[in-house]
């Protein structure tokens, strides 16, 4: 009797699959029946690319959302500890008073916003802030200073002192201090600096829509600088500053097609401040949000996606729902920089209700810089 044609049955998430889902289905045929679970699709899909297209990325990011939703969790799970969220704590340690023109930005000079220009913190004070941060619960902490580079100055040696400070109470240091040149982000490798935040924003055509004073390619050698000395990379950017979808995707393929990933990736919903030639913008539907996480979770399955700036605005079944479409990093504490957050308490709370586990520091392990210098001692 002959043998009997393959049958391949494939159980999958959508009904009938996606288009990229059936990209995806590269299935031997070896005459045995065969069953294909949307989990090993889905596992196949979260192989590591740089050379996305807009049109791949674009067919994700449009799906129903429920069904996106539902491939980003199983591609969440297949890399990550779900349920494991990074707790993260960010202070401005010097505020107000840049030179840039950012269009979102309360800290810019130019903007009357009411923001008060402080100076450059105190090493102590930081290194209590960070102490607190770390006895509420918070695994990374983060210093933003309202600046548009880093000068080789006293203040950037303040800097790098925090940074060494912080880094021996066992937190992960992250900086965003604006641009760099290769030789200060060494420098601050030196000192023990775990990531630095450089968001590009939105996408390249959009950007100059948003901010005139340094150009999208000033970003992207920033973040250049930082890879190369060996420090883990932090940018994603912001949604609401007037983009279209076309433009939230083309920010997702400039991440997603870097060298490497960014081992985080916030994505920010502006929260409008008065003063500030977005502050009329209008407030930026949750599902628009959901859809940011879920598409950039499928197509940087390895990176941390860290829901950021507008959560306040967000119920906890809404976080959830965050979560759900890979988000495994929140910043916990009163503030962003000059913008409200939940409180800590609140976040807690919320741990407890959805079950969510705290992320220890360094879970990951140790940066490239620090894996080189352990191998030299």
């Amino acid at each position: 009797m002959p043998t009997p044609p393959a049958v391949i049955v494939v159980v999958s998430l959508d009904h009938p699959p996606s288009l990229k889902l059936r990209r995806a289905m590269k299935i031997s045929i070896t005459g045995e029946n065969q069953i294909v679970s949307p989990f090993q699709i889905i596992r196949d899909m979260s192989n590591i690319r740089h050379n996305w297209t807009r049109e791949e990325i674009g067919e994700i990011y449009e799906r129903p959302l429920l069904s996106l939703v539902m491939d980003a969790a199983i591609v969440h799970k297949a890399n990550h500890v779900f349920g494991e969220v990074q707790i993260s704590s960010l202070l401005s340690i010097k505020t107000g008073g840049c030179s840039e023109d950012c269009g979102y930005c309360p800290q810019a000079a130019r903007y009357h916003t009411g923001v008060q220009v402080q100076a450059l913190m105190k090493v102590d004070d930081v290194l209590t802030a960070a102490e607190n941060a770390k006895a509420g619960g918070a695994s990374r902490f983060c210093m933003g200073a309202a600046w548009r580079e880093v000068r080789d100055n006293r203040d950037f040696d303040r800097v790098l002192e925090m940074v060494k400070e912080v880094n021996n109470i066992g937190m992960e240091v992250c900086c965003t201090l604006g641009m760099l040149t290769q030789y200060q982000a060494e420098r601050l490798a030196e000192a023990g600096l775990y990531a630095y935040n450089h968001n590009i924003d939105t996408s390249e055509e959009h950007y100059s829509e948003v901010i005139t004073t340094r150009t999208y390619d000033d970003r992207l050698n920033t973040l250049e600088h930082v890879r190369k000395a060996g420090i883990s990379v932090c940018s994603g950017g912001i949604i609401g500053l007037g983009e279209t979808d076309t433009d939230r995707i083309g920010m997702l393929q400039t991440l997603c097609n870097l060298p490497q990933h960014p081992e985080s990736v916030p994505i920010n919903v502006l929260v409008p401040v008065a003063g500030t030639p977005l502050a009329n913008n209008g407030r930026v539907p949750f599902d628009e949000l959901v859809r940011m996480i879920a598409t950039a979770r499928i197509v940087m399955p390895h990176s941390a996606v860290r829901l950021s700036a507008g959560r306040l605005e967000l119920s906890v079944a809404e976080q959830a729902m965050c979560f759900m479409a890979g988000a495994n990093s929140i910043f916990a504490g009163d503030k962003l920089l000059t913008t409200p957050n939940p409180v800590f308490n609140a976040d807690m709370e919320m741990f407890k209700t959805l079950g969510l586990t705290p992320k220890a520091a360094f879970a990951d392990g140790q940066p490239k810089h620090k894996q080189v210098a352990d191998a030299m001692q």
